[in-house]
């Protein structure tokens, strides 16, 4: 082993520029600067990282220099066919590809493939030179829960080598002794899991902006010889919906190898037309306590800043026929229906009303969506403020769960007013007592005597008209009966007369 280094460092010292580019390049290493500090990088990658794959590469490029110049020497150069330098070969040497099928071949001058050389990946994760590369790079957008460390490969579109629907993209890349204490060294967030990982972001390639991340169809990852828990669909109970995916990084730190050795990636993805780009990266994941902290420390917005705020609100608009004198602002968070602690909202939303900090971050580290709960827009987190006339109001405000801002900036306390039940209430009488007894009116209908002398006639109105007219009738039908003859009577009683 000692001979191998030996032998690697002098191959290393004889490179020009572009073989120690195209070295560093390989192990995912910075290829800017003079010759000497790539020289420097380069012995130091020999030193500490030379792995098997590290050195063979070292030997595969001091060779091929050599060989080249050899062939210049000895052969004419209209015999020597020109390398093959097509920008739309993807395809890197095979001898790169531990899974490729096919024969290995050596690199020549003949039937190298100069783009591959400066690319670590393989496979659908090949890239070109800086130099051939014409079209812009496919960028993510920043998540707040996690600080980029490194970029161990950047965003790199996903070739279908065949016509299957399922393909197969590896890459390998080798971790730097210094990234690999900085994850040994860091804490665990819970029990499996450091704040320093390395996570996989797939997202559309489309580089018209900052892409947010994306599975393709199909996905699966394998890290060496496992495979990685990939996020599954939320549940949707709405009839008809269809569940969506939450596409976050991919953590696969727990399944690689924390040393010198060489990691193997291997992306299985749907080809179903459209296209994707992966991206690995060593990431510091951030908690919801940590990112509030961050944002009482550079994103308190001073009270007298809030106050102008409020006037320009409030200011007469000449062309509105209503004049606001005021605006009312809940204490009250929409997220949890309770009293604020950390008002805050984005700069972008144009309502007054807040939101609590605390509950919003750790409503998206679970399930970031990043929106307003007032007003449903997008609320990120780098948009977000804490208001700090609010913040005062709150501690100045006790016994009120809204207030009003008014025109000069001013506010005033709005106190729910208790509901009073006007009606009285009636006592409970009990109508057995002697002294209840004596006070109770007789019954509408009996007939009282005074002095032995009977009381006046008591009409009962509670009857209504039906009954009323219909004992009338009955009466009237009763007179009638006695004024008719007796034989008549007697007829009349056996149906054989009406009773006209």
């Amino acid at each position: 082993m000692a001979a191998e280094l030996v032998e690697a460092k002098n191959m290393v010292m004889s490179f020009r520029v572009s073989d120690l580019q195209m070295l560093l390049g390989y192990v995912g290493r910075s290829k800017s600067g003079l010759k000497h500090e790539l020289v420097t990088r380069a012995l130091q990658l020999v030193q500490f990282d030379c792995s098997p794959e590290v050195f063979k590469k070292i030997k595969e490029l001091y060779e091929t220099r050599y060989s080249k110049k050899a062939t210049d020497v000895v052969v004419p150069a209209a015999t020597v066919p020109p390398p093959h330098r097509s920008p739309d070969s993807l395809a890197v040497h095979p001898s790169y590809d531990h899974g490729a099928p096919g024969p290995r071949t050596s690199l020549s001058p003949t039937n190298m493939d100069y783009p591959a050389l400066y690319g670590k990946h393989v496979n659908g994760l090949s890239r070109l030179p800086p130099k051939i590369m014409t079209k812009p790079e496919v960028r993510l957008v920043k998540l707040p829960f996690y600080d980029v460390v490194d970029e161990l490969l950047k965003p790199t579109e996903l070739v279908a080598q065949n016509s299957e629907k399922l393909q197969d993209s590896p890459c390998v890349f080798v971790l730097s002794p210094r990234q690999v204490d900085l994850i040994k060294n860091s804490r665990d967030l819970h029990p499996g899991t450091k704040s320093v990982q390395v996570v996989l972001r797939i997202c559309y390639t489309d580089t018209s902006c900052p892409q947010e991340d994306q599975y393709p169809p199909n996905i699966a990852v394998k890290v060496n010889h496992n495979y990685c828990s990939v996020p599954g669909y939320y549940p949707s109970n709405k009839p008809g919906v269809e569940p969506k995916r939450p596409c976050r990084p991919i953590n696969l730190t727990n399944l690689m190898y924390l040393s010198s050795a060489s990691n193997r990636v291997t992306v299985t993805w749907g080809n179903y037309g459209k296209s994707y780009s992966v991206g690995l990266y060593l990431v510091r994941q951030r908690t919801s306590s940590e990112l509030l902290q961050r944002l009482k420390t550079i994103g308190v917005k001073h009270p007298e800043l809030c106050k102008t705020l409020v006037r320009e609100k409030l200011r007469l608009d000449p062309d509105s026929e209503i004049a606001t004198t005021g605006v009312r602002v809940s204490l009250i968070c929409p997220l949890v229906k309770m009293r604020l602690t950390v008002p805050c909202r984005a700069e972008t939303c144009a309502h007054l009303q807040c939101f609590d900090a605390v509950f919003y971050l750790q409503m998206n580290e679970k399930k970031p969506t990043w929106t307003c709960p007032v007003c449903d827009k997008p609320a990120q987190y780098d948009q977000l403020i804490i208001d700090g006339l609010l913040s005062k109001i709150l501690s100045e405000c006790k016994d009120a769960d809204e207030i009003e801002f008014l025109v000069d900036g001013s506010w005033r306390p709005i106190k729910a007013e208790k509901e009073r039940s006007s009606s009285p209430v009636c006592p409970i009488l009990d109508l057995g007592s002697p002294e209840m007894t004596a006070k109770v009116p007789p019954p509408s209908n009996a007939v009282s005597t005074e002095n032995g002398k009977p009381g006046p006639d008591v009409v009962d109105l509670t009857l209504d008209s039906s009954s009323s007219s219909s004992s009338s009738s009955e009466e009237d039908e009763e007179e009638e009966e006695e004024d008719r003859p007796p034989h008549k009577r007697r007829c009349f009683e056996k149906g054989l007369l009406s009773a006209c």
